[in-house]
C-alpha cells in the first residue's frame, strides 16, 4: 500500500465551485470503450498485470469457512502453475491484490492465508455493508472488530443521505471517525455512485472522502442496480488528480460490481493509466473488486497459450 492519506481540513469553497459538464464526460467514457484493445502477448501481459489489481470477493449470505479458504487459495495461485510456465512468468510471484470479505470471515481468511505462506492481505468490508444505514456507534466498532480480528484494509460505505442532503460537513466527520476506527488498517471509501444522482455529486463525494482521510475511493458495492461505470470514473479520476495537484497526495481507485470479461479490465488499467499515469498502475493505487473477473482472465491466458477455449471444468475457482 501507498503512504496513508492523513486528509486536509475541510474546505467547502472548493467544494461549492465544482459543476461537472456531463456531455464532456460522456464523451470521455466511449473513447475508453470504443478503443481497441491490445493483442497477443502484450494482451496476455496486460492480463497478467490486471490479476494482480483484483480484490478477490466473495459477500454472499452463504460466505462458510471452507469456501472463503477456497478463495484464499485462488488469490495465491490465481493462474494455473503450467500456463505461468509456458510464458515463462511462473517464478513472478503473481497474486491477486487482496482478498475482501465480510466482517464475521476475516479470522477464516487470515487463517487460510497464513496456513498458506502468503502475505496477500485480508479487506473487510464494513459500516453496515452495503447501505450503510445502521447507526454511526454499530459502523465504528465493526471496523474496530474487523481490524482486531486482521484486516488490514477496510471497504466502508458512506450513508448516502449525507451526499443527496448536501450535508458535506457531516460526511467529512463520518469519514474521519471512519478513518480513526481503522488505526493502522487503509481506508477504502465506497461511495456507491449508483445512488449518488449527479456527476457533480460523485466529485463531491470524491473530494470529502479525500479531505477526510480516505485511501482509496472506490465506485460501487456490487449491491447497487447500477455498479461501476466508466463516466463515474473519469469523474473520480479527476477529482483524484485535482486533490493530488493540490496537496501532493495520491489517492487510489478502485472501481468494483459488474467487471466480469478480461476486455473490460484492459479497459479499466488504459482509462487509470491515461487519466492519472502509469504510477497510478500498482496495487498500492489501484484496485479491481472483483469476484468472476479473474475466472475469464484465466480463460483468456489459457486461450493465448494453448489456442483454443477451456472448458469451465479445466479451470475451477478452486
Amino acid at each position: 500500500m501507498s503512504a496513508r492519506n492523513l486528509g486536509t481540513e475541510l474546505d467547502l469553497s472548493w467544494i461549492s465551485k465544482i459543476q461537472v459538464n456531463q456531455p464532456a464526460v460522456l464523451r470521455r467514457a466511449q473513447q475508453i470503450q470504443a478503443r481497441r484493445t491490445v493483442k497477443k502477448e502484450w494482451q496476455a501481459a496486460w492480463l497478467l498485470k490486471a490479476v494482480t489489481f483484483i480484490d478477490l470477493t466473495t459477500l454472499s449470505g452463504d460466505d462458510t469457512s471452507s469456501n472463503v479458504q477456497r478463495l484464499c487459495y485462488k488469490a495465491k495461485y490465481p493462474i494455473r502453475e503450467d500456463l505461468l510456465k509456458a510464458l515463462n512468468v511462473h517464478d513472478k510471484g503473481i497474486t491477486t491484490a487482496a482478498v475482501c470479505v465480510y466482517p464475521a470471515r476475516v479470522c477464516d481468511a487470515v487463517k487460510a492465508l497464513k496456513a498458506a505462506g502468503c502475505a496477500i492481505p485480508v479487506a473487510s468490508v464494513a459500516t453496515g455493508f452495503p447501505a450503510g444505514q445502521t447507526h454511526l456507534k454499530t459502523r465504528l466498532e465493526e471496523i474496530r472488530l474487523a481490524v482486531e480480528d486482521g484486516a488490514t484494509e477496510i471497504d466502508v460505505v458512506i450513508n448516502r443521505a449525507l451526499v443527496l442532503t448536501g450535508q458535506w460537513e457531516a460526511l467529512y466527520d463520518e469519514i474521519r471517525q471512519f478513518r480513526k476506527a481503522c488505526g493502522a488498517a487503509h481506508l477504502k471509501t465506497i461511495l456507491a455512485t449508483g445512488e449518488l444522482g449527479s456527476l457533480t455529486n460523485v466529485y463531491k463525494a470524491s473530494m470529502i472522502a479525500m479531505m477526510a482521510g480516505s485511501d482509496f475511493i472506490k465506485t460501487s458495492t456490487g449491491k447497487e442496480t447500477v455498479n461501476a461505470t466508466f463516466p463515474v470514473a473519469v469523474v473520480m479520476l479527476r477529482a483524484i488528480r485535482d486533490f493530488f495537484w493540490k496537496t501532493g497526495n495520491k489517492i487510489g481507485f478502485k472501481p468494483a460490481g459488474g467487471i466480469r470479461s478480461a476486455k473490460e479490465s484492459l479497459a479499466w488499467l488504459s482509462l487509470v493509466k491515461e487519466e492519472l499515469g502509469a504510477e497510478w498502475l500498482t496495487p498500492a493505487l489501484f484496485r479491481i473488486g472483483a469476484s468472476t473477473l479473474l475466472s475469464d482472465i484465466e480463460r483468456q491466458i489459457y486461450h493465448h497459450v494453448t489456442g483454443r477455449y477451456a472448458a469451465y471444468h479445466d479451470l475451477p475457482m478452486s
